[in-house]
């Protein structure tokens, strides 16, 4: 994440393309909010877009289960795909806890999102990785940066939320999303922790304030080979690279607003 601009997040809210996914996005989360079953049933639609966003993070995690599995499971074991499942399903109820704290402490948020996910007690859990320790996260293939490299950037990044700023909910959630991907700052789950804390802003910020727009759902749909690319582009801080990342995230909040309109029509005809 590079720029000289005195609010970087306003300066990549500009970028060519940019705009535009902003405009969607806000056009479609609009309409989900304006359909007639959120007046009656909107915790029903919360309920039903978070387990189908923990599916979808969870699949980009190597852990692709079919959505009644996930519904159907309560033991989720020692095996990696049920721990990752189950991970992500802690990792979305917590989300909402999370709010308050995230604008004042985002690195105490983070912590423990970690803490959720690996749901152990094991010395490496809840902090930042230090030198020499490995990272378990074999689906993002990018070098990764060392212990020194990320505490600075993670220091960066939360002085720009704490900050606060005009940049488009959709940049911001970009962003931190794209960073902790790129950083890799814990031993594991840190593609389920980058994911939550996305989430975390798109609810945070006013933009989807009853987590009906489930952006996992969306990158799952959209891919692991377009997340990947998309990533290349987040991790080459060209400003074409980073368009295309915020843009792909854009995709992924649209198609997650998709799924959440299909459930209101399946309420609606008395079929779910």
């Amino acid at each position: 994440m590079s720029t000289n601009a005195a609010d970087p997040l306003v300066a990549l809210g500009g970028l060519p393309g940019v705009p535009d996914a902003v405009d969607r996005v806000r056009k479609a989360v609009d309409r989900v909010y304006g359909h007639r079953v959120m007046r009656r049933r909107s915790n029903e639609i919360t309920s039903e877009a978070a387990l189908r966003g923990a599916r979808g993070s969870a699949a980009l995690s190597g852990a692709d289960w079919a959505l009644e599995e996930v519904r159907r499971r309560s033991d989720f074991g020692t095996e990696p795909e049920a721990r990752a499942v189950g991970a992500a399903l802690r990792l979305t109820a917590e989300a909402g806890q999370l709010l308050s704290i995230w604008r004042q402490s985002p690195l105490r948020v983070l912590a423990r999102l970690h803490l959720v996910a690996a749901a152990d007690a094991g010395d490496a859990v809840g902090r930042p990785r230090g030198r020499g320790e490995a990272v378990d996260e074999p689906l993002v293939e990018l070098p990764l940066p060392d212990a020194d490299e990320v505490a600075g950037r993670l220091e960066g990044l939360s002085r720009l939320i704490i900050a606060g700023g005009s940049a488009p909910a959709l940049v911001t959630a970009a962003i931190v999303h794209g960073e902790l991907l790129a950083l890799r700052p814990f031993t594991s789950y840190n593609g389920l922790v980058a994911r939550t804390a996305e989430r975390i802003v798109l609810i945070g910020s006013g933009l989807d304030p009853k987590a009906i727009c489930p952006a996992e759902v969306g990158h799952a749909e959209l891919g692991r080979a377009a997340y990947a690319a998309a990533l290349d582009g987040y991790v080459s801080g060209t400003p074409q690279g980073m368009a295309a990342w915020i843009s792909h995230c854009g995709k992924a909040v649209e198609l997650g607003v998709r799924e959440s309109t299909a459930v209101c029509e399946a309420l609606q005809r008395g079929a779910a």
